[in-house]
């Protein structure tokens, strides 16, 4: 019987190799849950991790990714007047029920349905990032630019 942990970082890879990504997640040892964490993992900066985070949107309860340096902190009121829409951060068992990954390990590859996704500005300073690839020991390095191109996200300052 294959774990979830298993299966979702292999959707993680499925959806990577989809899309042409020529990149294979990596398992480690030590957590990535957290962008300190992830960041120590990757033997990176933290502002090169990528935290994603969901939100919801307060008046019809719709999910959406933001996609930020694990330096920053979402200001929810300055997210919501770019995008146009009041969100509120979500609840533990929202995330997994929309994105199909648990917090700590949900990557904007493999999302089990469509979700808006914004990107933080601030990742587009960095040359490679690190992005959670389905467990909170699975990840992934990339551009940016390939991310931003991948993912049909909308680029965005959160803070």
């Amino acid at each position: 019987m294959t774990s979830k942990k298993n299966s979702s970082i292999q959707r993680v890879q499925k959806a990577l190799e989809e899309l042409g990504i020529p990149v294979s997640v990596v398992e480690l040892p030590a957590s990535t849950r957290t962008a300190e964490e992830a960041a120590a993992a990757a033997n990176c900066q933290v502002s090169q991790i990528v935290k994603s985070l969901v939100f919801l949107t307060i008046e019809n309860q719709e999910p959406i990714l933001i996609l930020t340096s694990g330096a920053n902190k979402v200001n929810e009121k300055i997210v919501g007047g770019q995008i146009g829409k009041e969100i509120l951060f979500a609840r533990p068992d929202f995330v997994r029920e929309q994105t199909g990954f648990a917090i700590g390990g949900v990557s904007p590859y493999g999302l089990i349905k469509e979700i808006p996704i914004y990107l933080d500005r601030d990742l587009l300073d960095h040359s490679i990032i690190w992005v959670a690839a389905g467990s909170h020991h699975a990840i992934i390095s990339l551009q940016p630019e390939i991310l931003l191109n991948t993912t049909s996200c909308q680029v965005i300052s959160v803070h």
